[in-house]
């Protein structure tokens, strides 16, 4: 089980994390009900368990509650796939979504960047900024030293553009996170 906490004028963070846990267990609350749907959806599909308690300055906006869980998830991520070493190392999801269908990449490289292209066509979605998901997807990634690739290749429904990227990113990361004999680098570390 790993544990990462966050503690900021702007937010109180508590994460456990455990990516061999039971799923049906998780926790998560972060006063953003929508964001809370998503962590689950990420969790249940990756197969984590995950108990996540936040309080954010949501009467200023939804940036700083989103920003910081990402750099907490990010932080526990890192330290899980450092633990489960060695891995697969490589994961990826093509994830239909209904109408949408969205295509997610991860090395788990220590060499952290994100290319993220989530379009979304409205501006708020369960009252979120959804310029706040590309932030989100952005900081997780940097935080957990991964190279993560995401890309909605159509979509009509914004909720299912987001909600397939949550899904694509749990399956991507269940099969980067395989255990397997010997590192997978051919300059034998990572």
């Amino acid at each position: 089980m790993i544990k990462v906490s966050r503690n900021t004028k702007e937010t109180q963070i508590e994460l456990s994390l455990d990516i061999n846990g039971n799923p049906s267990e998780k926790n998560i609350n972060t006063g953003l009900p929508f964001f809370d749907h998503m962590l689950d959806q990420l969790a249940a599909h990756a197969g984590w368990y995950m108990d996540l308690q936040v309080t954010a300055d949501l009467a200023v906006d939804d940036h700083h509650g989103i920003e910081d869980v990402a750099i907490c998830l990010g932080e526990a991520l890192y330290q899980a796939w450092q633990a489960a070493k060695p891995n697969q190392r490589y994961g990826q999801r093509l994830l239909p979504m209904d109408e949408a269908l969205t295509l997610c990449a991860v090395d788990l490289c220590g060499r952290p960047y994100a290319v993220i292209d989530l379009p979304f066509s409205q501006p708020m979605l369960g009252g979120i900024n959804t310029e706040m998901w590309e932030h989100f997807f952005y900081t997780l990634a940097i935080n957990s030293k991964v190279c993560l690739h995401l890309k909605n290749q159509y979509f009509r429904n914004n909720h299912h553009l987001v909600e397939g990227a949550f899904k694509a990113l749990a399956y991507a990361l269940k099969e980067a996170l395989q255990p397997v004999a010997g590192e997978r680098s051919t300059k034998g570390v990572l």
